[in-house]
């Protein structure tokens, strides 16, 4: 059995799991608060997102070799330092986005009260949006050694 027919199987059986829990969560009369739904969508995302990830990247390389007419010949050192480069800059931004964000409506209700502390807040602001540059700094690293 090879590593794409296990990730499909095991993707279909989560799938099927989800769907026949939460018809016996609907009938149950279960409350989206409770705990015991909580933990099983925790448990299912933690387990259905990396299948998916995997599956993507077994496939990747069959699917460009076929579309540039070159052979299939699995997973390469390029393929994955471009997938690293993707995956630090992508999640580098989704970081700073999120950190711009909390800082950003703190900041602004600081300086509604006291407009002396701009400049002061400004900074913390520019230190979130940091975080994506080195993101960025460190896919440039990656795309430099391949």
């Amino acid at each position: 059995m090879n590593v794409l027919t296990f990730i499909t199987i095991g993707t279909a059986l989560l799938v099927l799991g989800t769907i026949s829990l939460g018809v016996y969560f609907n009938y149950h009369g279960c409350d989206a608060k409770q705990v015991k739904l909580k933990k099983f969508l925790k448990l299912n995302l933690s387990t259905f997102i990396p299948m998916l990830v995997a599956a993507l990247i077994v496939m990747a390389p069959g699917v460009v070799a076929a579309a540039t007419g070159g052979e299939p010949g699995g997973i390469s050192d390029a393929g994955l330092g471009y997938i690293a480069a993707a995956l630090s800059t992508g999640l580098a931004c989704v970081g700073a986005g999120y950190a711009v964000g909390v800082v950003g409506s703190a900041a602004l209700g600081a300086v509604s009260e006291d407009p002396k502390i701009l400049g002061k807040t400004l900074i913390f602001v520019g230190l979130a949006e940091g975080v994506a540059i080195y993101g960025l700094v460190i896919s440039i690293m990656i795309f430099g050694s391949l």
